[in-house]
């Protein structure tokens, strides 16, 4: 027979103790597990750091190119340029990052990367930069960048684990939309008082916090990376499984669309500032960094959503609100309300690409996830040079109001278009592979 239980107040024995509420300090950790980490905490201080310090050089790039040529045209060819060897290697860097030992490659990289800013700074500073030797240097520049990145975002997997893995790629992407509010503002500033050499000096200065932050990395000697198969061979099935799987393949064409005709207006926004808002150097800062803390924030709204949100369809409609608010910018005629729209711009990009990221890497099988991530960076970042080179061309010919207004209205059509065509598949989709 079962005992019933007393009634209330009148229990006997002792009382189970009250819950306490979680301390600051534990809702931190449960908001940031991958915080618990200290090797990613190093890496991620650093990150940030050295962030900041290639935005700074992005906005110096720009307008020291400007200065130069006056030249919208030759403003878009130095990040294609620098963006070519990406296309071409991108892939390759991947096969070499499962090879080496990537804490050591990555800090080899970085040094590099160090004396290719330094080399910058020394040639502006002594008044003897010409195009070409932007050009040649943002070509070694995007050379590492191809292998730096596969090796890097491979590096954070083992740096968390699996378990938190997702959480960091929300932190990395958080850092990396804060560093575009304050690497802009800083440059300006410092292009404003002090010229531009010192905003590639600080570049190049900002590459000692991020090799700080790897040397004092406690990292155990491991075994190199057996190679497995051929990298065609390997790569070749992470192809077959996105052109088969219609979300993930919808999503990759999105990405692209954005690598042609979106991203390239940060490029454009020097010329912008200049030419359609009558803004120097300051202002265009501005104008970035309002980019910038747009995309902070819809990256740290998105993380706390986490999968709360369907986010292959958010991607979607997040290129329908980019274009048209981007269309809208083109029109504005003073700084003051075209800042205040690109904060809205800079959020519906950075949601548009934390959603596709997470829902392709979500999808994935576990043997194809790194080749699928592969593969979306290198749409992303590959297909850059193109986008650049069209962007200019267009200022070039009918005015940078033009250029922003057409990237706006692809994007846009992309995201209507797919998103007719992906009515009535569920975006709760797995992959059978997946089920």
């Amino acid at each position: 027979m079962t005992t019933p239980a007393p009634p209330s107040g009148t229990e006997s024995g002792p009382r189970p103790a009250a819950r306490r509420p979680p301390t600051a300090r534990v809702r931190w950790r449960r908001a940031f597990p991958a915080l618990r980490h200290r090797n990613f905490r190093l890496f991620l201080a650093g990150q940030f750091v050295s962030l900041c310090g290639t935005w700074m050089q992005t906005v110096a790039h720009g307008w020291l190119v400007l200065t130069l040529t006056d030249s919208p045209f030759l403003v878009g060819l130095v990040p294609a340029v620098g963006s070519l060897p990406i296309l071409l290697f991108t892939l390759y860097g991947g096969v070499v990052a499962d090879r080496v030992d990537k804490h050591r490659f990555i800090v080899v990289l970085q040094c590099l990367m160090l004396l290719e800013a330094l080399t910058l700074a020394t040639l502006t500073w002594l008044g003897i930069v010409t195009v070409p030797w932007v050009l040649a240097l943002a070509t070694f520049f995007g050379l590492l960048t191809a292998f730096e990145v596969p090796a890097r975002q491979a590096f954070v997997s083992e740096m968390v684990g699996r378990g938190d893995l997702v959480n960091a790629i929300a932190l990395n992407s958080t850092a990396y939309n804060l560093s575009r509010v304050f690497g802009p503002a800083l440059a300006g500033a410092l292009i404003a008082f002090a010229g531009l050499s010192a905003a590639f000096f600080a570049n190049a200065l900002s590459y000692v916090g991020v090799l700080v932050g790897l040397v004092l990395m406690r990292w155990p000697e491991g075994q190199r990376p057996q190679p497995r198969a051929g990298a065609a061979a390997s790569f070749g099935e992470g192809f077959r499984h996105l052109a088969r799987e219609p979300w993930p393949r919808a999503l990759i064409l999105l990405t692209a669309a954005f690598a042609l005709f979106g991203f390239p207006f940060i490029t454009m926004l020097s010329v912008f500032a200049r030419d359609a808002l009558g803004i120097g150097a300051s202002g265009f800062g501005i104008l970035v960094s309002a980019v910038g803390v747009g995309a902070a924030a819809g990256a740290i709204v998105l993380a706390a959503a986490g999968s709360r949100v369907s986010q292959a369809p958010l991607a979607l409609r997040c290129a329908l609100i980019f274009g048209v608010l981007l269309g809208v910018v083109a029109l504005m005629p003073g700084w003051v309300p075209a800042a205040l729209l690109l904060t809205g711009v800079g959020c519906a990009m950075a949601v548009q690409g934390i959603s596709a990221n997470a829902y392709l890497q979500r999808t994935a099988p576990d043997h194809l996830r790194g080749r699928v991530m592969g593969f979306y960076s290198f749409v992303a970042l590959g297909m850059a040079p193109f986008g650049a080179l069209l962007a200019g061309a267009v200022a070039e010919r009918f005015g940078v109001r033009a250029s922003l207004a057409m990237g706006g209205l692809a994007c846009a059509l992309t995201g209507i278009g797919l998103a007719l065509a992906m009515r009535g598949i569920p975006d709760s989709y797995l992959p059978p592979s997946t089920r």
